[in-house]
């Protein structure tokens, strides 16, 4: 199940094609280090994008519809009745389908600032079935359209940002009356001595080569990390405006919050 049955919650053969991105872009990481300047998502071999998918299917197949999303207040029911959800760094798409599949009557709409993975997300949605009820476009956190959302996720990509409370204030402009940010992202304490243990340590690595470099390489250049643990993100969200802010759920790798203003 962990290595050869990809539609297995415990696959995780995506992470081998993470790590080698890490060795592969070594050399752009440890001049990032030298120069401060970070790397760029788009800036990484192409087995991270791949990677990312693989890794993240198999958790928002077993988690999203069945959990996560059943944990935000009243968020169901308006899915099943017909809602509009933006997914914000929605990369190659994998959690917009997974939604647009569980919720017929929503309309989604999928943003991201890297084209190649929208390209990628657009025609997996056609493979899916669900391209009549997805739109995805290409814009950044801090600037995609404002249609009156019920719910703005964002999965397992604020910690990428340089502005992750410039992000949150413009999702909270584009919120419709009582909308909810639902924000996914690594499982992490508040404290280091907290997260060394074996998923810890591997989301720190992680976090090293690719999650702090991204966010380096943008403006204000935060670097929440990997590891940003429930504080700092509630600290986020605070400062976007948002005055309700709780842990809806969580897995082994995953921290689910819901924030409304």
């Amino acid at each position: 199940m962990a290595f050869a049955e990809e539609s297995s919650p415990a696959f995780i053969g995506g992470g081998f094609d993470i790590v080698q991105s890490t060795y592969l872009d070594e050399p752009k990481v440890a001049d990032a280090f030298r120069t401060g300047q970070g790397v760029g998502w788009h800036e990484h071999s192409k087995c991270l994008f791949a990677g990312n998918e693989r890794f993240s299917r198999p958790r928002y197949n077993a988690n999203l519809v069945q959990n996560w999303l059943p944990a935000l207040d009243g968020v169901e029911a308006r899915l099943k009745s017909g809602a509009k959800v933006a997914d914000v760094g929605c990369g190659n798409g994998t959690s917009t389908i997974v939604m647009a599949r569980a919720y017929p009557k929503s309309r989604f709409f999928g943003f991201d600032y890297y084209q190649p993975s929208l390209d990628r997300a657009a025609n997996l949605a056609q493979e899916a079935g669900v391209g009549d009820r997805i739109t995805f476009e290409q814009a950044s956190a801090k600037d995609f359209p404002a249609r009156g959302y019920d719910l703005v996720a964002f999965f397992d990509c604020l910690h990428d940002m340089g502005d992750p409370v410039g992000a949150g204030r413009h999702v909270k402009q584009t919120l419709a009356p009582d909308g909810v940010w639902m924000i996914v992202e690594p499982f992490a304490h508040d404290d280091l001595k907290d997260n060394l243990n074996p998923v810890g340590r591997v989301l720190y690595c992680a976090s090293t080569f690719i999650c702090t470099p991204a966010s380096l390489s943008q403006e204000v250049a935060l670097g929440l990390g990997a590891q940003a643990g429930e504080r700092r993100l509630r600290q986020v969200a605070k400062e976007a405006g948002f005055t309700r802010f709780r842990r809806a759920a969580e897995t082994r790798f995953n921290m689910i919050f819901e924030a409304r203003a």
